[in-house]
C-alpha cells in the first residue's frame, strides 16, 4: 500500500456512514493525495470500489487485520 497522507478511522461505524465520511474528508485532500480509511464494517469491501468507481478516485490499496479493513484511495 502507498504511504497514507490523511488516515481516516472509521471503526464502529457502518453503512453508509463509512462511505460519507470518505466523502467529506477527502473533499480536503489535493489532488494526487492519498487516504486511508480504516473500517469493521464488512461492506467496505464492495462499498469502497463501487464508490471509486462512481467517483473517479482510485483504490491504491487494501488490506485486512484482524478486527478492521484499510483501504487506500488516491484522490483524482
Amino acid at each position: 500500500m502507498l504511504h497514507a497522507d490523511v488516515k481516516l478511522d472509521t471503526l464502529g461505524y457502518f453503512c453508509p456512514m463509512p462511505i460519507i465520511m470518505t466523502l467529506k474528508k477527502i473533499k480536503e485532500l489535493t489532488l494526487g493525495q492519498v487516504l486511508e480509511v480504516v473500517s469493521d464494517d464488512e461492506g467496505i469491501k464492495q462499498d469502497m470500489p463501487a464508490w471509486c468507481d462512481t467517483t473517479g478516485h482510485q483504490m491504491v490499496g487494501s488490506k485486512k487485520n484482524r478486527r478492521s479493513r484499510e483501504r487506500s484511495i488516491k484522490r483524482l
